[in-house]
C-alpha cells in the first residue's frame, strides 16, 4: 500500500488511527478474537513505555504482564470513542511505578548471588558428631518450614535443580528462590542449634 501525501506515517506494527479503539469496542461486546488481536497489537507500545521507565528486562516484562492484567480487569471502564493509546500508556506507567516501588521494598531482602549460592551449597547440617542430622530427619525438618522455604530447599537441595530449573518448576522468580532458600537454611540452623 502506498503512502498518501499529507497523512502521517505510522511506525512498523502501529495500528491505523481508530483501529485499537474499534478492537476494544468489539472486545467490550464479547468479541474474543478482537480482544486477542488488540492485546497482541498493544504489546510493542507497552514494552516501549516500560523500557523508558525500567532498566531491568525482567521488570519490563513483569510491568507489561501487570499492565495486560489491569487492562483485562478494567476493560469495561474504557469509554468507546476516547483515544485508547493514552489510556494504555497511563496504566502502563502506573504498573511501572508499582514495579519500582516493589523493587525498592524488596531490595533489602535481596542477597548478592554469591551469598545466595553459598546458602544453597552450604550444608544445612553439622558434618560430624552426635548432633548430625540424617537425610530423613532433615526432610522432616524441611517439611515444617513455610511453603516458599520448603519448596526452595526441596528443589535446590534434595532434587538438586539449578535455580533456573527450580524457578520454572515452582513459578517463583530466581530472586525469590534465593531469598526463600537463605531463610530456610537460617531457620533450619536455628532449630538445630536449639535442639543441640
Amino acid at each position: 500500500m502506498n503512502h498518501q501525501p499529507g497523512t502521517p506515517r505510522r511506525s512498523h506494527g502501529e495500528a491505523a488511527p481508530g483501529a485499537w479503539e474499534a478492537l476494544m469496542a468489539a472486545a467490550q461486546c464479547g468479541d474474543a478474537r478482537a480482544y486477542d488481536r488488540l492485546l497482541r497489537e498493544i504489546l510493542p507500545l507497552l514494552r516501549a513505555v516500560a523500557r523508558r521507565r525500567l532498566n531491568n528486562p525482567a521488570d519490563v516484562e513483569e510491568a507489561v504482564q501487570d499492565t495486560l492484567l489491569t487492562v483485562h480487569q478494567l476493560r469495561h471502564t474504557y469509554e468507546p470513542g476516547r483515544a485508547l493509546r493514552p489510556w494504555l500508556q497511563v496504566i502502563c506507567e502506573r504498573r511501572c511505578v508499582d514495579r519500582i516501588r516493589w523493587r525498592h521494598r524488596h531490595a533489602r531482602d535481596e542477597l548478592p548471588i554469591s551469598e545466595a549460592e553459598e546458602c544453597i551449597a552450604a550444608p544445612a547440617t553439622r558434618d560430624n558428631g552426635p548432633g548430625q542430622v540424617m537425610g530423613a530427619e532433615l526432610r522432616s525438618l524441611v517439611a515444617t518450614l513455610p511453603a516458599a522455604q520448603r519448596i526452595a530447599l526441596t528443589l535446590t537441595r534434595f532434587e538438586e535443580l539449578s535455580l533456573a530449573e527450580a524457578s520454572r518448576r515452582s513459578g517463583f522468580s530466581v530472586g525469590s528462590l534465593k531469598i526463600a532458600c537463605w531463610r530456610g537454611v537460617r531457620t533450619l540452623r536455628q532449630r538445630l542449634e536449639q535442639a543441640a
